[in-house]
């Protein structure tokens, strides 16, 4: 008896086919569809206020002062996205920017205390309180919404009592340009601001060589990559952006002092939370607390540290703002908590926990701070603004519940 043997395609198995430019390009938007779509989001606005504003809304001294306006709530959404990542939320911070700009006012306006001394006493303060409100939390279990709806109380009637009822000012030079002021220049004279295009020229250097390594490390790993000829154009559009804005600021006068802050928190927080143990530990405990006690994470430390770091900036949002306003006041940091929060889940944070990024923070607060420049720029009044930013926020979270149960179908 003969046996025969099956033809080679037959037994060979069918090797899958690479995947389309196209495809791999949808893939890239899903993985992370809420930060693209504010980021489109983000370009659409401002593209519309540009028009409605008869280009008021780029020219450079609105940029410098769009970026300065919404500085401080900048640096709470940063704070506040790790906080909601960690599956928690912290109803303090407006208050405790407040005291903590009431306690800077108090140690330079009244007890002649140098700037730079009162600013790190700040910050040791703000640490100090994010360690309180943490212990509760993390060590014995209290809801983070009670605590921090605590902290808010106790924080705004401290700022009462600090200030007694009534402003201080003013603030030292050198403690006002932390929000004011700009980066000197220097160089020969030229049409732009010479230290600005510097760091312009960094910026691109810095994300093109951050491209790089990321594509060639996904290629090592055998990982789907996008083709050529779209990773190219992806380069030249974050350069030309990165550009375009460097020119803006480069005709006025330069980057302002708390940019400089900004993207430092930016560059720090963002490469703990990408690439740190801790960072990960934070998305673990966020997205499955069970699931990563069992993977041996320590869920104590990590929450308590989180809270300590949504303290510190949070106090430096307070500096940022008194110094802006060159006065510590008992109303300052009203409705702070809300905006920073807004911010969060406008820029990709889920109510669940464990999503979001520290860029997508950002993108979301320059959405509102776009919003409310641009309204105030066409005389859109404050009542109305406030209807359209909580249509906003709407819109957001039901694009991200509309997003996950269509991953689940």
């Amino acid at each position: 008896m003969t046996t025969t043997t099956p033809p080679a395609q037959d037994t060979a198995k069918a090797r899958p086919e690479p995947p389309s430019a196209g495809a791999l390009l949808l893939q890239a938007v899903r993985a992370d569809m809420r930060q693209y779509g504010m980021l489109v989001a983000l370009v659409f606005l401002v593209v519309l206020f540009q028009i409605w504003t008869d280009g008021t809304l780029l020219l450079p001294n609105n940029v410098s002062n769009l970026i300065q306006q919404n500085s401080y709530i900048l640096i709470l959404a940063i704070g506040m996205m790790i906080v909601i990542i960690a599956g928690h939320i912290d109803l303090s911070v407006g208050s405790l920017a407040a005291f903590v700009g009431a306690l800077a006012a108090v140690l330079m306006v009244r007890h002649d205390v140098p700037w730079a001394l009162a600013l790190v006493l700040c910050l040791l303060v703000g640490a100090a309180a994010g360690a309180w409100q943490g212990y509760f939390i993390a060590y014995l279990g209290i809801p983070s919404f009670i605590v921090t709806l605590a902290g808010m109380l106790l924080f705004r009637g401290l700022t009462q009592i600090f200030l007694e009822g009534r402003s201080l000012a003013p603030f030292p030079d050198g403690f006002q340009n932390i929000a004011k002021g700009f980066i000197p220049e220097m160089g020969p004279y030229t049409q732009y601001h010479n230290p600005t295009l510097l760091l312009g020229l960094a910026t691109v250097v810095f994300l093109l060589l951050r491209e790089w390594r990321d594509r060639k490390r996904q290629l090592a790993y055998e990982l789907d990559v996008l083709p050529a000829g779209l990773w190219t154009l992806k380069c030249v559009a974050m350069t030309a952006a990165v550009v375009a804005f460097t020119l803006t600021l480069a005709s006025f006068h330069g980057v302002p002092v708390v940019m400089l802050v900004m993207c430092a928190l930016l560059i720090g927080l963002g490469y703990v939370m990408r690439n740190a143990v801790v960072g990960r530990h934070v998305y673990a405990l966020g997205g499955n607390k069970a699931a990563a006690k069992l993977s041996g994470v320590k869920d104590k430390r990590v929450t308590f540290l989180v809270f300590v770091n949504m303290g510190v900036l949070a106090a430096l949002a307070g500096c940022v703002y008194a110094a802006r306003l060159n006065a510590g006041t008992p109303q300052a940091g009203l409705n702070f908590e809300l905006e920073a929060i807004a911010a969060a889940f406008i820029g990709g944070a889920s109510m669940s926990g464990g999503v979001g990024t520290v860029t997508g923070a950002v993108i979301g607060g320059l959405v509102l701070g776009v919003l409310n420049n641009g309204m105030s720029l066409v005389g859109i009044g404050t009542d109305y603004q406030q209807v359209i930013k909580g249509l906003v926020l709407l819109a957001a979270v039901g694009f991200d519940v509309w997003n996950k149960r269509r991953a689940g179908r």
